[in-house]
């Protein structure tokens, strides 16, 4: 009886290791499949921005040469490119949260919590609505905000 008792256990001990071991290998491939898509979503974002800043790099030149035509002075025209590009910063360091961070965040969490949205039920779907309903609504109300301020 006891040699029956102490084979019952080795073999739950045995299982039971061999379940947390799996679960553990588990939890490590979501975690990279998770991690796969963010950086994917991080470096596809890096090279957009990499292609925009070429463009707008040229684009500045094209206007600088344009204004510097017109004036017969490049210098001028050059100078006139560089106060355009200094007012856009301007403008986009004092927008930058409306403008990049919040969509930027925004776009990330979706596509993080689009694998989860798979794994989860349908309590759990109306909960994340819930939850993002109200996100949105903080969200609008910050936007209000910092246009009243303005």
């Amino acid at each position: 009886m006891e040699d029956n008792f102490s084979n019952y256990f080795n073999q739950t001990g045995k299982v039971a290791k061999e379940y947390l071991e799996t679960r553990l290998d588990l939890i490590k491939l979501q975690a990279a499949g998770k991690l796969s898509k963010a950086l994917g979503l991080f470096f596809s974002l890096i090279l957009a921005f990499l292609l925009f800043f070429f463009v707008v790099v040229f684009l500045g030149m094209v206007l600088g040469f344009w204004i510097g035509e017109m004036t017969n002075s490049f210098t001028i025209g050059f100078s006139c490119s560089a106060a355009l590009f200094v007012v856009l910063l301007g403008i986009l360091l004092i927008f930058r949260k409306p403008l990049i961070q919040t969509p930027l965040s925004n776009m990330l969490i979706k596509e993080l919590m689009s694998e989860m949205d798979m794994e989860t039920g349908e309590e759990d779907r109306d909960q994340k609505k819930e939850i993002e309903e109200e996100f949105e609504r903080k969200k609008v109300e910050e936007d209000e905000e910092l246009y009243e301020q303005l």
